[in-house]
């Protein structure tokens, strides 16, 4: 394993996640909620470019277990936090299967 535990991408960029919510503020959400949990050495919280995924936004993709989420509100972040990041859980109703590889970006957001 690399040099931390987890690691947590929020898109920051692309056509589509930053006009569907508070991106920024997704990030710095989470990175407090790491803090306060004393848990930064082994959880980065990262900004990410385009997923490729334009029309599922905004989307979080937490490694080493490849977790994609999809349609994140600023309501979901805390049981984000608590249930996955920190819990080591995923959140199954915000869970994204593009079931294929690659671009899978809605026709409204081509």
């Amino acid at each position: 394993m690399g040099q931390y535990d987890l690691h947590v991408f929020v898109c920051t960029s692309g056509d589509d996640c930053p006009h569907r919510g508070d991106v920024e503020g997704f990030v710095k959400y989470l990175r407090g909620e790491v803090v306060k949990a004393g848990r930064q050495q082994q959880i980065r919280i990262n900004k990410a470019g385009c997923f490729s995924q334009c029309g599922h936004g905004p989307m979080i993709v937490i490694y080493p277990e490849n977790v994609w989420y999809a349609g994140v509100k600023q309501e979901d972040l805390l049981e984000i936090a608590q249930s996955h990041i920190l819990g080591g859980k995923p959140v199954a109703r915000l869970v994204y299967d593009p079931g294929v590889k690659g671009a899978n970006k809605t026709k409204d957001a081509l």
